[in-house]
């Protein structure tokens, strides 16, 4: 890795600024990636930087457009609200909409009213002879007892889980008529789908393990699947299929993949499984929406080629650029509040390939 110049920016460094400002400052055509967080515009934890409407922005992501190789791919995480106005603004910005990945993890908090304990609270004077006393006016004009209401709505609630995060998969359009002129004239185009194989499912014929799929799973969520699926087998043969007609995935063509051998065990084996370690958020780490480094190391492995430059826009505690620098990827990364470049700068300053 070095610290050479990208036009009027240092490689290998976080810079505290605006990234649409940030971004300027960069060449046409000088990004093999991008692989971000941006705020999911909810107002987390009352903080400003998540209510602001920039990943909204169109203007955010044609300056990524311009940056980016063509070809070059785009990894965005949003929020299951406001994912589909993200993903729109990159669509209207130039982008291809390749795929959706979806982030299921398993230590999501609920943050669901009680419904039931709602209608006490409001109704209630602290005991049930006082809520059968006092009457309310439903729907329909009745005069319905509080305590009733109270054990209508038992169990229900105003929100699920959360468990999942997706994640837009969007490409630079090609500026050449194949990907393979593509990947010659600019070195990026496709997604490193070997190095990305689910390992433990290693075949004579495929030493690596399975095909990626747009799923990925966290270690407690691939329990909780295992928990729930058993034990399975899968038999051998081709994963070759044929498409009849002119569905909406060819007409009557066969889209071969790899072929499989037979093998067990829980349902988890066919998705990757992101594995945090211990501690890897860092005590002095204050950052609320801190993300796996496993998970953005697969990310960028997955976009980048070893020869690449990684930018992040929305670096927050460094993440990303930690997961570069550990496959030794060059990156840039912006971010408007100055305690979390702080943060960012001491965990790369810390990285020992471990320790972060």
């Amino acid at each position: 890795m070095t610290n050479e110049l990208l036009g009027n920016l240092e490689l290998n460094r976080a810079y505290q600024m605006d990234c649409i400002e940030g971004m300027k400052l960069l060449p046409d055509n000088s990004i093999s990636s991008i692989v971000t967080d941006p705020p999911y515009e909810l107002g987390f934890m009352g903080k400003s930087w998540d209510s602001t409407g920039i990943a909204y922005n169109i203007e955010l992501w044609k300056e990524c457009l311009r940056v980016l190789k063509s070809g070059g791919h785009l990894l965005a995480f949003g929020g299951t609200r406001t994912y589909h106005r993200m993903a729109v603004a990159i669509e209207d910005a130039g982008f291809e909409i390749r795929d959706q990945i979806q982030w299921i993890y398993g230590s999501g908090f609920p943050k669901s009213q009680n419904i039931s304990k709602a209608i006490d609270k409001k109704f209630g004077t602290g005991s049930e002879e006082a809520m059968g006393c006092t009457r309310i006016t439903t729907k329909n004009g009745t005069l319905t007892p509080a305590i009733e209401l109270s054990k209508q709505w038992e169990g229900w609630g105003t929100a699920l889980k959360p468990a999942n995060e997706p994640i837009v998969l969007a490409r630079k359009p090609l500026s050449e008529k194949t990907i393979v002129d593509n990947v010659v004239k600019w070195g990026v185009g496709g997604l490193n789908i070997e190095d990305s194989k689910v390992k433990g499912i290693a075949t004579p014929e495929n030493e690596k393990g399975r095909f990626p799929s747009n799923v990925i799973l966290d270690e407690w969520a691939g329990r909780l699947l295992d928990e729930q699926s058993g034990v399975l087998k899968s038999g051998g043969g081709s994963t070759g299929n044929k498409i009849g007609g002119s569905g909406m995935f060819g007409n009557g063509k066969v889209f071969k993949t790899e072929p499989r051998t037979a093998d067990t065990g829980g349902a988890s084996r066919f998705f990757y499984c992101a594995k945090a370690k211990g501690k890897e958020k860092g005590e002095s780490n204050i950052h609320p929406t801190v993300k796996p480094i496993k998970l953005m190391e697969y990310l960028v492995k997955l976009a980048t080629p070893t020869d690449g430059i990684v930018l992040d826009p929305f670096c927050g505690s460094g993440t990303t650029l930690i997961a570069s620098k550990m496959h030794g990827i060059n990156f840039i990364g912006f971010d408007s509040v100055a305690e979390y470049i702080d943060i960012t700068n001491r965990r790369l300053g810390n990285f020992e390939g471990s320790i972060v």
